[in-house]
């Protein structure tokens, strides 16, 4: 396992400590674990594209490391009643569909690959700044509600737009089987006609 890989592991396995220090109250604690692992996104990301140590493993590494993070403190942070529920579901919902997607297209093709798209970069960054300002305003009592209140309408907007367009994706993938499935099958069953008739005239007696 190489640095950049090493260190997307170590991401999720810190995971638990950020979401115990967040439950038991060590707010200043948990912002600072929070900060250390969004700041660890990108130089895992930085190391592997400036010393060409991109691997298959990293390309689903990475992203499982950050949906992990998210999806982990953004549930513990609605449960202790720091930000919205309804942001919470969004967040969750969004990763679950992704990921349910992700799943089927690889069930069903066993071909799938990561490509992150730029909008779900840009929801990524907009929910861990968002997560590391409300960690901050709870553990140092800056009183920013209002700061608050739009940047959950950001993330609830980047979240709904990177979740639509990855169903827009997956709904193309899917389209794109369905149609190869009906051309194999219109093509098998040509070919068995054009067989049969081949036989049948192997079969006509010769005169």
């Amino acid at each position: 396992m190489n640095i950049p890989n090493a260190i997307s592991l170590a991401r999720i396995l810190v995971v638990p400590i950020g979401v115990w220090l967040i439950l038991r109250g060590s707010l200043e604690a948990a912002f600072w674990v929070f900060v250390a692992c969004a700041i660890s996104d990108g130089v895992d990301g930085f190391i592997a594209k400036r010393f060409k140590m991109i691997t298959t493993l990293g390309t689903y590494l990475d992203p499982i490391a950050d949906k992990t993070l998210l999806v982990s403190v953004f549930l513990t942070l609605g449960v202790c009643g720091y930000i919205p529920q309804w942001l919470v579901i969004l967040v969750v919902f969004r990763d679950l569909l992704i990921i349910g997607g992700a799943l089927m297209y690889q069930s069903i093709t066993r071909n799938l690959t990561m490509h992150p798209l730029m909008s779900s970069k840009i929801n990524t960054v907009m929910q861990m700044t968002y997560g590391a300002t409300t960690l901050a305003a709870h553990a140092f009592n800056w009183n920013i509600d209002a700061l608050l209140g739009f940047a959950s309408i950001g993330v609830a907007l980047t979240t709904v737009v990177s979740g639509a367009l990855y169903v827009r994706i997956w709904s193309q993938k899917a389209s794109a089987m369905e149609n190869n499935t009906a051309n194999n099958a219109t093509t098998n069953t040509g070919t068995n006609t054009i067989n049969t008739g081949t036989d049948t005239i192997n079969r006509d007696p010769t005169p």
